[in-house]
């Protein structure tokens, strides 16, 4: 894991991509796209996938090229008005096993010119889950506020998402929590730079942000009922 996954051309050929997102174009460049982009993506996933494991031994990093922690790049363009074929950034998912798709806690990582970062949390959850995180944050603020505004985790992360306007109902919209009850997603972010990306060590340096948030995520879990 000493070697750089990613390279600069990783960000040129998603940039030239950004400018001509088209078939014709992406077939006569197939070959940068497996060189730069495919390529290290998994080579990436199968190398942080033990590290991954003694962080949380319930997180799956599978470096399948199909059904695996890659996302594809291809885009559902089926109910977009926007029918641009390809997505214009790198992105995997290390989500929990007890989850079937991205919206169970877990991991991701997201690299594009200008974008990189990786994060956890649960995104867009359902109903249910939504409201076992609020109950959580009810019943013990004070692991909420360890988890979240602690010293290491807010020098890095930040919590992102949408929120709703008023106090979701059964909460007082005077509850000292309220600012975090609101969130209609609970979901940590930290960036990098494309130097830091195309270092050697990336790995280790994406394992220690996550174990940074490991609290945040233990949070999460324990409130979704599952283990961390």
């Amino acid at each position: 894991m000493a070697d750089a996954h990613f390279t600069p051309r990783l960000f040129s050929f998603l940039k030239d991509l950004a400018r001509h997102n088209d078939r014709e174009w992406f077939n006569a460049n197939k070959e940068r796209y497996e060189r730069d982009l495919k390529a290290p993506k998994l080579a990436f996933i199968a190398d942080i996938e033990a590290p991954l494991m003694k962080l949380s031994p319930h997180l799956v990093a599978d470096p399948s090229p199909n059904g695996g922690s890659m996302f594809r790049s291809y885009r559902d363009v089926r109910f977009s008005p926007d029918k641009r074929p390809y997505k214009t950034h790198a992105a995997a998912q290390f989500r929990h096993e007890a989850g079937k798709d991205v919206h169970a806690p877990g991991r991701y990582l997201h690299l594009a010119p200008g974008e990189c970062f990786c994060g956890g949390g649960v995104w867009r959850p359902d109903s249910k889950t939504l409201k076992a995180v609020r109950a959580k944050i009810d019943e013990d603020p004070k692991a909420w506020k360890k988890a979240t505004r602690g010293k290491s985790f807010v020098e890095h992360f930040t919590l992102g998402g949408e929120q709703l306007k008023r106090a979701p109902k059964g909460y007082d919209p005077d509850h000292p929590e309220i600012e975090d009850l609101r969130r209609k997603d609970f979901a940590s972010m930290t960036t990098f730079k494309q130097s830091e990306v195309t270092a050697p060590g990336f790995v280790k340096v994406v394992v220690q942000r996550y174990r940074t948030m490991a609290p945040f995520m233990r949070f999460l879990t324990d409130a979704i009922g599952v283990d961390f």
